[in-house]
């Protein structure tokens, strides 16, 4: 259950910071009817989570037969996963809703989700970096408990923020934000380390 735990902290953690798919899903969230909020939720979620498993899965399996590549992404991983939480730990970006948006048409919305989610190349390196770094750092049977930890914050995350933030709209500002980047760039940062003593422990097998 621990793996559990710790998948969804570091999902979690990880899409909780403003990015292009916050950015998307909130100003529809501020600017749309439910079923429109409810149905973008969904399409990030699909894209999301089939990012997350595939980064896991395949950058993550070829690397678990790889002593050397996974000897070089650890390190690496570990040093990027860091930098990461430093990075939207410092971040101080906002958010803005336009109420005078026109309703998207839904394959505008899935193309929209598409774009920010799979064809941001920052996500792929990002998780594939980070999720491949963990995969192997876990024992073999902890793995699938792990990555359902992961997915399962992605579907928390996208199914309950949009809702927090069409509820609470009048209330949102980038103070808000500003404080969830604090808080979500700090946990990254601790896995980073954590990641960082895992590759120390595979340099003293390796040497």
């Amino acid at each position: 259950m621990g793996a559990f735990i710790q998948g969804f902290t570091i999902g979690l953690a990880y899409v909780m910071p403003i990015g292009a798919q916050n950015i998307f899903v909130i100003n529809t969230a501020l600017t749309h009817r439910p079923s429109y909020r409810r149905l973008t939720s969904l399409i990030i979620i699909f894209f999301d989570v089939t990012i997350s498993l595939m980064c896991f899965y395949g950058v993550g399996t070829i690397m678990e037969t790889n002593k050397w590549l996974r000897f070089i992404v650890l390190g690496v991983g570990a040093l990027i996963v860091m930098w990461i939480g430093f990075s939207i730990f410092r971040d101080k970006s906002g958010i803005e809703g336009d109420q005078g948006k026109e309703e998207l048409p839904v394959i505008k919305i899935i193309s929209t989700a598409c774009v920010v989610t799979w064809f941001n190349p920052q996500a792929w390196i990002d998780g594939s970096m980070m999720l491949g770094a963990f995969r192997i750092s876990l024992p073999e049977s902890a793995g699938l408990l792990f990555i359902t930890g992961v997915c399962m914050a992605s579907i928390t995350w996208w199914v309950l923020m949009p809702a927090v933030v069409s509820l609470f709209k009048a209330k949102i500002n980038d103070k808000v934000f500003r404080w969830i980047n604090i808080i979500c760039g700090f946990i990254i940062m601790i896995y980073g380390i954590k990641l960082l003593i895992s590759f120390i422990q595979l340099c003293q097998e390796m040497f």
